[in-house]
């Protein structure tokens, strides 16, 4: 039962709002460095940077890059970093082999941090779609994205990115039972500690435009991703597809993208009671970057405050392409 709240003036709610010691004294939500994970994109070459242009500001670069992005967000405190590979379109074929070729662009920069930066969290995205001739996150047959050959490919993928070092493996495919399948891999290979931070109600989204772009996939997408991907109409099909994730041996969940659905990151938060991370997706970065450039909007305000909302909607953390920025805000405070 709430309690009574005695009438005006006796009760004045702008008291503790007159002053910033009165307004951080009562302050219910805060964010803090530890909760970025900064996404990184990967691509090919040496000392090597590419501009993703409907990101401004973001860039692909080559692994000994990558190793250096790792050195910076560990001496600003950001506890992870996850990686996202540009693969050369001649390696992208339909049986999406490449996905766990241990020396791919993805293991090969795991590696090359967890031997420079070993205090560094590397976190790695398992999906086929950047090593796909077709684009999508699963394997093709006849204009079908199939379930359970795509499992085996997924597991395959993450045994490799366990071997190279990864920490966290993020499954964002959508497949059903693939976290039981990689769960139980990884036991059987020796790999136990390996953590599995489950995109478990990633819905079919517009958001996702500018990622695709960066990981070079929107060219090769053939039709789209709704058929395993979340309408974006439900949210009680997302608290299944948690329940279901958790009860197959994830650690943590993702709900994504995160802005636009913050009611699912709260019932997520709210019914479990775990890990609940969410990703402010490019097409959320984009807007905000590019409203902030054109001068529309205070930039600084609307990053750190959107990013607040997700700490208010019950998430533990946030990926954000605005991670090294935030952090060195958050520090000189």
């Amino acid at each position: 039962m709430r309690p009574t709240i005695a009438p005006f003036p006796a009760t004045r709610l702008r008291r503790p709002r007159r002053s910033e010691p009165l307004r951080r004294l009562v302050r219910q939500n805060t964010l803090c460095v530890d909760d970025l994970i900064w996404p990184i994109f990967l691509c090919e070459g040496k000392d090597h940077r590419e501009a993703v242009a409907s990101m401004p500001g973001v860039m692909r670069q080559s692994v000994d890059l990558a190793v250096q992005a790792a050195r910076r967000a560990r001496d600003l405190g950001i506890p992870v970093i996850c990686l996202f590979p540009s693969t050369d379109p001649s390696l992208k074929t339909e049986d999406c082999a490449e996905a766990w070729n241990p020396d791919n662009l993805s293991n090969l920069a795991t590696r090359a941090i967890k031997d420079a930066v070993p205090d560094i969290a590397v976190m790695t995205d398992v999906a086929l779609d950047p090593y796909n001739a077709n684009g999508h996150d699963g394997i093709v047959r006849d204009g079908v994205i199939v379930n359970d050959e795509s499992v085996e490919a997924l597991v395959k993928m993450a045994l490799a990115q366990a071997a190279a070092g990864s920490d966290i493996l993020g499954p964002s495919d959508m497949m059903d039972g693939r976290i039981s399948a990689m769960r139980n891999a990884l036991e059987a290979k020796g790999y136990q500690d390996t953590l599995i931070l489950s995109y478990a109600a990633k819905y079919a989204s517009a958001f996702y435009g500018p990622f695709r772009d960066a990981v070079g996939a929107s060219g090769a997408l053939k039709g789209d991703k709704k058929t395993y991907q979340m309408d974006p109409g439900n949210s009680d099909e997302a608290l299944r597809l948690i329940e279901r994730d958790l009860s197959e041996g994830a650690d943590m969940v993702m709900v994504k993208p995160g802005l636009a659905y913050l009611d699912i990151c709260h019932r997520v938060k709210s019914t479990f009671g775990v890990p609940t991370f969410a990703y402010q997706v490019s097409g959320e970065y984009a807007m905000i970057r590019a409203a902030a450039d054109n001068g529309w909007i205070d930039g600084q305000k609307v990053m750190l405050e959107s990013l607040l909302a997700f700490k208010r909607a019950g998430c533990d953390g946030i990926l954000t392409y605005f991670a090294p920025e935030v952090a060195e805000i958050l520090n000189d405070a």
